[in-house]
Parts: C-alpha cells; sequence; structure tokens
C-alpha cells in the first residue's frame, strides 16, 4: 500500500505518520520524488481502510494499494529512476554505463592491460571475476581472494571502479574495498546472501538467474531493498529456452517491462547470454536501442588462452569498435556514454 502526501507536508508531519504505523506493526518506505513525496506500507494491510486514512490523516493526498509483491523496487511507489553514481559514472537512466573486463582475474599483467584498453576505449568500470561458480568442479574455479586483490591493483593503475562477483555472505569482509558486488545468476535466489547484501552501503548488480521469471528477479530485488539497500542494478543475462544454437536466450523484451514495473537501472550482459563472440556486438548495440542503461561486457587481451569463456569474449581491438559504434549510436538515443 502507497500513500501519496499533499505537497508541502513537513518532515516533522512525515516522520509522525511513518511512526504511526511502524507502532502498529508495519514496515515503510519513504519515497521523495521530484513530483511527490510517498510513504510505502509494508505488511498485511488487507484492513486498513483506505479512504478513512486519507480523510483523516490531514496529509495523504490519495492512497492505493501495490497488488504486486514486490513494493520497494516497484515504480508506483518510487515513480523517479534510481540513479546509482560508482566512481565518475552514474548508472541509471540518461546514461548508457559500460562495464568491461575479462571473465576472471588470471594474473595482475592480464588484468591492468585490460582495465588499461577498456579504459581508453570508454568503459567506466572495470570487471573480473575472483571466485568463480562453474557447473563442473574441474573447471577453473578462479584465484579467490588474491584476485581481488589484483583488481584493486588494476583500480590504483586506472582509476576505474571495480566489480566482482561474491559466491556466499561469508566473502563479505574480503569485498569491503569493491565498489561494486554481483550477485551471479546462479544465486539469485540465494535468499540468505542477498539479505546480507542488503545490509551493506554499496550498489548491488544483481543477475537474473537462468529459470528464472521476471517478478522473481524483482522479488529477489525486494530482498535485498528490505533490509535498506536501495543501490541495486538488474542484469539481464539471458535465460534457458529449448534453443540449443547459443549458450541462453537473451531476453530483451525483460529490459523494458522491468523499466515499467521498477525504478532500478537495468543492464544487459551480452556476452553469459550467448556464449558467442561474434554476437556480443549485435546484441549489444539492440540494448542500447531498446532503453537498457548499460553492458556488462567480457574483453580479454589474449581470448584465444583464456581460462574462462574465452569464446565469447571481445580482444581490446573488438571492444574498442563496438565502444566507437555505441558512441555514435548513442547520440540518436540521447544517452550519455
Amino acid at each position: 500500500m502507497v500513500f501519496i502526501l499533499k505537497p508541502g507536508v513537513s518532515q516533522e508531519k512525515i516522520d509522525c505518520f511513518i511512526r504511526s504505523w511502524e507502532a502498529k506493526g508495519f514496515s515503510t518506505i519513504l519515497s521523495v520524488g521530484t513530483e511527490h513525496t510517498a510513504v510505502c506500507l509494508l505488511g498485511n494491510t488487507a484492513a486498513v481502510d483506505l479512504e478513512h486514512v486519507v480523510q483523516t490523516s490531514g496529509i495523504v493526498e490519495y492512497g492505493r494499494r501495490v497488488t504486486e509483491q514486490y513494493k520497494a523496487v516497484n515504480r508506483t511507489v518510487h515513480t523517479d529512476d534510481t540513479l546509482i553514481p560508482v566512481g565518475n559514472a552514474v548508472i541509471g537512466e540518461g546514461s548508457f554505463t559500460v562495464i568491461a573486463g575479462p571473465c576472471s582475474v588470471e594474473s595482475e599483467e592480464q588484468i591492468i592491460k585490460v582495465a588499461e584498453s577498456v579504459k581508453a576505449s570508454g568503459a567506466k568500470l572495470l570487471r573480473g571475476g575472483a571466485f568463480k561458480p562453474r557447473t563442473s568442479p574441474y573447471s577453473f574455479q578462479g584465484i579467490g581472494a588474491d584476485g581481488l586483490n589484483l583488481l584493486l591493483e588494476a583500480k590504483k593503475a586506472t582509476g576505474l571502479p571495480i566489480v566482482s562477483e561474491i559466491m556466499n555472505q561469508t566473502q563479505i569482509p574480503l569485498f569491503e574495498d569493491i565498489d561494486v558486488i554481483q550477485i551471479g545468476a546462479r544465486n539469485m535466489q540465494n535468499f540468505d546472501l542477498l539479505k546480507a547484501v542488503g545490509q551493506l552501503k554499496k550498489p548491488v548488480l544483481l543477475k537474473r538467474g537462468l529459470a528464472n521469471s521476471i517478478e522473481e528477479l524483482l522479488m529477489s530485488a525486494e530482498y535485498i531493498m528490505s533490509e535498506g539497500n536501495d543501490q541495486i542494478i538488474l542484469c539481464e543475462r539471458g535465460i534457458r529456452t529449448f534453443e540449443t544454437m547459443t549458450r541462453n536466450t537473451l531476453d530483451l523484451s525483460a529490459v523494458v517491462l522491468l523499466k515499467q514495473k521498477s525504478h532500478l537501472p537495468v543492464i544487459v550482459d551480452p556476452s553469459h547470454a550467448t556464449g558467442i563472440r561474434s554476437l556480443v556486438a549485435p546484441l549489444s548495440k539492440a540494448v542500447l536501442a531498446v532503453g537498457a542503461d548499460g553492458l556488462l561486457v567480457e574483453v580479454h587481451n589474449d581470448p584465444a588462452h583464456a581460462l574462462c569463456d574465452g569464446g565469447q569474449s571481445l580482444d581490446p581491438g573488438q571492444f574498442a569498435g563496438l565502444m566507437e559504434t555505441l558512441k555514435t549510436r548513442a547520440t540518436v538515443e540521447k544517452k550519455l556514454i
């Protein structure tokens, strides 16, 4: 349930209104937008008389029941787009932020070379996996905490904020200096992990699970936001279908629906969606055209010898060419890269 407050209501009256509901056992979310201020009521609101609240509160313009299970991430509650500053970048409406780097960190030389090249081409954040969830226990699992340290060295060398995937809540102390914590597709419904990162004060990049619905992705974001962290970036990375010619099937309709249903920024990972290098650039152009807020692209300085996912990784030259194309097209879409 959401209450839209009258213009010009004092903060004192808003605080009093919120306390009155919390005293009754409800949780609340205060959303201050450019057009109005809203108070979202979380809990069993079936017995709440909306009309009575409007008539007696003195500060409520009107009320509305939010029928979806996701409340805090719902655009009905928070009509303005959420913007997430990370370093010199702002992820959200009006910008097209490109995050690039290797699937996994392999060595200091590798990650610094990649970081320097993607920065020169226009990437705003550096991605790199230190811990790698793999289908086979015999596949390369990443170099762990050493990989995070190498990412921090690349940040020192280039100034690029870094994004890396966490596997479980016990690793949180290792990610203290990581700018954006990634929740991978396999962990999208690891609810203990979602609640743990929800208690942090840093951005979370939340990937859609390979067999999860759009609503389930929004509910996972709700877990994070219900713990107090509203710095969430949603990521569409393809879903499993009957098609076998690509690694997954990229669901671009999800971008449009997520932007309609939620105020959170939405980016796309075409590398994992397809698993095929030659498809990454064409789909990246489509991602820009469909209204996404950015890209997550795998780039390796030597894809043929990559320890993980080399077949879907662009080399620095290919990435530079893609960025030039995107910069040209971004002017048409009125986006800043």
